[in-house]
């Protein structure tokens, strides 16, 4: 019988410690200056909403509020998949005034990304949407955090939230040139190929969830503009379906996708083959200021 009794000791002393460190450590995470930390905290008020993967994140926040007057929202991550992005835009559409403006990069349509979705755990306590795209696609480890609070920071995302608990994420940008060894190596590329599959299941599924950002936006009255953000110009003629691409989503969605792809020649202005620098972002915002796409 003192044996059960140590037994349940334990296991009360170990739900009461989960409960408390994960009230602790959701605590941190509310109030990081980390984007989806300022979502979910009523701090993401904006005039223009920013989507993409990380190559949304040449979106340059400080330069384009410096050149337009107006706040802005980034939403990009590292590999952000696009059915978990219309999950986030949703809930940004029922907690804040409708954005004036919406600029997509449409190659954040080019990948399922599942298993990113366990590190948004982190914030499915806040989501119900969240919550059932990360069941739906992950029911084990979705399941778990209701197990155990703890479980939801166990993540890469709850580590850029601590990151950023005291910290400014609108400079998230690269600051280097594209090295010497990659300048070289792209006079030999090889053809590539931007995951697109047309007439697949999952294929569908993608374009589905950036039609469903658009129309979200759209039924709201915000304008909504789609973008290829830059690519390094050799880099860029070697991709062989990017006008395939672009054309099954302007198909999906019924908007002309703006191809920005070769844009910026100049070489200082990239700092790897798909991103550009600071000083690249600044170019390539001046030319969304010019053509309109960017008020």
């Amino acid at each position: 019988m003192k044996k059960l009794y140590w037994i349940l000791a334990f296991l009360i002393l170990t739900f009461a410690g989960d409960r408390l460190g994960g009230y602790l450590l959701g605590s941190m995470t509310k109030s990081s200056q980390f984007r989806y930390s300022r979502l979910y905290d009523q701090r993401a008020e904006a005039d223009i909403l920013l989507i993409g993967n990380s190559r949304g994140l040449i979106f340059y926040q400080p330069y384009i509020e410096e050149k337009t007057g107006k706040s802005t929202f980034n939403f990009s991550y590292n590999g952000m998949p696009v059915d978990l992005m219309a999950a986030l835009v949703k809930d940004y559409y029922e907690y804040y005034p409708a954005p004036k403006q919406m600029v997509v990069d449409v190659t954040l349509c080019d990948r399922l990304n599942n298993e990113m979705l366990v590190g948004f755990n982190t914030y499915s306590a806040y989501s119900p949407r969240l919550d059932s795209l990360i069941i739906e696609k992950q029911p084990t480890m979705g399941r778990a955090t209701r197990v155990t609070h703890l479980f939801r920071y166990n993540s890469e995302i709850f580590q850029r939230a601590l990151f950023y608990s005291n910290k400014s994420d609108e400079d998230w940008l690269l600051d280097r040139v594209i090295n010497q060894n990659l300048q070289e190596a792209a006079n030999s590329l090889e053809p590539y190929q931007i995951n697109y599959q047309p007439d697949t299941t999952d294929q569908t599924y993608l374009l589905r969830h950036l039609n469903d950002i658009v129309r979200t936006g759209q039924s709201h009255g915000t304008r909504v503009s789609l973008v290829i953000n830059p690519y390094y110009p050799p880099f860029a003629q070697s991709i062989q379906n990017l006008t395939a691409f672009r054309e099954a989503i302007e198909a999906a969605t019924g908007l002309k996708v703006r191809d920005y792809s070769e844009s910026i020649q100049d070489v200082e202005g990239f700092g790897d083959y798909q991103h550009l620098n600071k000083n690249g972002a600044r170019q390539y915002i001046d030319l969304l200021l010019q053509d309109g796409v960017l008020e």
